[in-house]
């Protein structure tokens, strides 16, 4: 792009809250970004300054893939934030960038592929099948989330990282502390340094083992050099927090399912869709308030015909670039024909989240189960009665009340 192309003038900085939104609904600040223009300045609740944000599909995909955008800047510059007490980390893989990132992702990316995740295929449904006997044995009315929803993506998880049963709760107890700000920046750094120490010792444990679940994965790793101890527990942190996502996912998934009845009866009576329709629901529903990490322009950079200088702050927005019109006509219609899909839920580039195969696993025999077992499942109150989370970057209910 030539410099006589590129504009000097810079929209306004727009304060975006966090709102606490209910449902799938998709928030009314980011509507009102995107049609602003593809490249807008906000200004998050927390840190400083302000940043780019892109909303377009094709400049969603061009800031996350181009080096030229740095996520390891991040860590020598404060930033504009959406969470009130984030402390960038030097031995987090979030905030590093090739070739480090890949380094560190490469030694437990065979868990998250796709034939790692097979692996435990038969295992997950069988915890499933108990999951949903539990809930037809004690009856209706029933919490979906404490019965199902929740017990169940984080069991799955679990089991892929190499976490024994016996800890699961205290996993997901460390979970919710980290990702919720309602309790505090202690509670959750508290809590994240006693499960990187957690992993630090299982991981440790397991230098020599051939296990091909990601414990054993890092530990071999770490066994041979390629890590060190520190940059796997930091790496399985990571993993596990960003595995909570597909709890929150699931429940604003199936809240969207039983509140629009003639999407499951249609689920119920075509299973051979339901590939295709998971995908479709993976791209609509909103799983995140505002934006996720930052990057750091390293050099100018030219976005429709805006100039993202050096040492600029820039934001993506998945949410947004799973709307543009360019890309999904009628984006605001849920159409489980929609082909092709090529949805951002997961994030795009280097910093792709690895779980999408383990998202779509666990998904899948949720749709799969609660449907065919449960066929008269159905809300227990008004969609507007549904409690959902405050105070989280990840959307989701607190409950999902139903019967059958």
């Amino acid at each position: 792009m030539s410099e006589e192309t590129i504009t000097e003038i810079l929209p306004p900085v727009r304060h975006w809250p966090a709102l606490d939104l209910k449902g799938v609904d998709f928030d009314p600040v980011l509507t009102e970004l995107m049609r602003e223009g593809p490249v807008t300045r906000i200004r998050l609740p927390h840190g400083e300054g302000w940043a780019w944000l892109v909303t377009r599909y094709d400049d969603v995909r061009t800031v996350t893939e181009d080096p030229r955008f740095s996520r390891e800047a991040v860590l020598d510059q404060p930033v504009t934030r959406l969470d009130p007490h984030c402390v960038p980390r030097r031995d987090a893989v979030a905030f590093l960038d090739p070739p480090h990132h890949t380094r560190l992702r490469r030694s437990v990316a065979a868990a998250f592929s796709a034939e790692g995740v097979e692996r435990v295929r038969d295992t997950s449904r069988r915890m499933l099948d108990e999951l949903v006997d539990e809930l037809l044995q004690d009856g209706p009315p029933a919490d979906l989330t404490a019965a199902v929803l929740s017990p169940f993506p984080a069991a799955v998880l679990c089991e892929l990282m190499g976490v024994p049963a016996a800890d699961r709760h205290r996993m997901y107890a460390w979970t919710r502390l980290i990702l919720s700000s309602w309790h505090g920046a202690q509670a959750g750094e508290r809590a994240r340094e006693e499960m990187g120490a957690y992993f630090a010792d299982l991981i440790g444990l397991r230098e020599g083992g051939t296990g091909q679940d990601a414990a054993c994965l890092l530990g071999a790793a770490v066994g041979r050099g390629e890590v060190t101890l520190e940059e796997a527990a930091g790496c399985a942190v990571l993993l596990q927090l960003g595995g909570a996502a597909v709890t929150d996912n699931c429940g604003q998934l199936f809240h969207l399912l039983l509140s629009r009845p003639a999407l499951a009866e249609r689920l119920r009576a075509e299973p051979e869709i339901r590939p295709r329709a998971v995908e479709e629901l993976l791209r609509y529903v909103p799983h995140r308030n505002t934006v996720g990490l930052a990057r750091i322009a390293l050099e100018d950079v030219g976005i429709r015909g805006v100039r993202i200088r050096a040492g600029d702050a820039i934001y993506v927005s998945y949410l947004s670039a799973n709307r543009d019109p360019d890309v999904f006509p009628y984006p605001e219609t849920i159409d489980f024909s929609r082909d092709p899909n090529p949805h951002l839920a997961f994030g795009s580039g280097p910093h792709r989240c690895p779980g999408g195969t383990l998202a779509r696993l666990v998904t899948g025999l949720l749709v799969e189960a609660l449907l065919d077992r449960v066929p008269g499942l159905r809300p227990a109150v008004p969609p507007e009665h549904v409690p959902f989370k405050k105070g989280t970057s990840i959307r989701g209910p607190e409950a999902l009340p139903v019967t059958w």
